[in-house]
Order: C-alpha cells, then structure tokens, then sequence
C-alpha cells in the first residue's frame, strides 16, 4: 500500500455566497474535481434568478403604530440571544403569555436556561433595541401587564414577529450572536 502526491497547477476556488446559487457553488466544486464536466458546458444559471429572502424583502407598511415587517426584523436581529428565545416563545404562544408561564418554561430549558429572576432583565434589550430601529413614537413592542402578570405583543406586531422569525431561520447568519466571551 502506498500513496503518490502529484504536483502540478493547483486551483483556487471562490464561492460568493451573496450572490452564488447553491446549486452554482455545488457544481463548480463538482467540476474542479472533474465530477461533472457537464456543469462547465453548460453554463451557469443565471444568479440572480435564485431568490434568497433577506431584510430588503419585507414590506415597509405599517403594520400597527408605526412598527413595521423591516423594523421587527431589526429588533430580532439586534436583540441579545437570550431575550430573543424568549420573544420567539411569546409568539409561538400567540402574542399573550403569563409571566409564570414563560419562568417556568426557560427555568430548566434545555439549551437556553433564564433562571427565574432574570427574565425581566433578559428582556431589556428588547427597549434598549426599540429606542434604535423602532418608531419615533414611544409604542412598545412588548407590554407587561403587572397586575395581570401576563406579556403581551398586539396581534399585528405578534404576525409580523413570526414573519422576522421566519426569515431568521433562513438566514442566522443575520442575527446578533453572543459576545465573546472575555
């Protein structure tokens, strides 16, 4: 057994990832290994035919006091991790959520832990976003209903949140990350 290391002209391959299909960068890869040589006879498609969904796409129409698709998408996109899980869960929950409920549902979560008294602290940099990429008005995003106990997002902002979620599933690579750690 034994192996040969040929040396010769070697390739360097670029994958622009703005602006290059999936399917472009699979083929190129496949064709500078001589996989399918068909990729390089027959052209590439055309990139800009392949609709990658970014902030640019959502819509600028107000959807409730002066909040719209794009500002939410900035806020879920600026807001700390930790408080974006637990905006993510007041909109699976439909808007409206009781503060125990979300306590006890992060105290022991898996992999994003809030111990019980720190909830409301996560949630800071929701309003310290909002001041940034919200309305010029004061309408929040989030309300807490201390006699009631319960969160709550209008209807409106609550549909528009999952639209930014969504499109943050498609595309992580948009959202604030954790700060190093120090």
């Amino acid at each position: 057994m034994g192996s040969e290391i040929i040396e010769g002209p070697g390739m360097q391959l670029t994958i622009d990832t703005q602006t290059d299909t999936y399917e472009q960068a699979i083929a190129a890869v496949q064709s500078a290994y001589g996989l399918n040589p068909a990729a390089v006879t027959g052209g590439w498609p055309d990139a800009q035919s392949a609709s990658r969904p970014g902030p640019e796409t959502l819509s600028g129409d107000v959807l409730w006091e002066g909040w719209a698709d794009r500002m939410l998408f900035d806020t879920v996109a600026s807001v700390l991790p930790g408080a974006r899980v637990v905006l993510r869960r007041l909109v699976e929950l439909g808007g409206t959520a009781s503060y125990d409920d979300i306590q006890a549902h992060f105290a022991d979560h898996p992999t994003t832990p809030i111990p019980k008294n720190k909830i409301g602290g996560t949630l800071t940099s929701i309003r310290a976003v909002r001041r940034r990429v919200g309305p010029d008005n004061r309408t929040k995003l989030l309300e807490l209903d201390d006699r009631r106990r319960v969160y709550r997002s209008e209807p409106a902002l609550a549909k528009g949140l999952k639209r930014a979620f969504d499109l943050a599933d498609a595309r992580p690579g948009l959202l604030r990350q954790e700060p190093p750690d120090s």
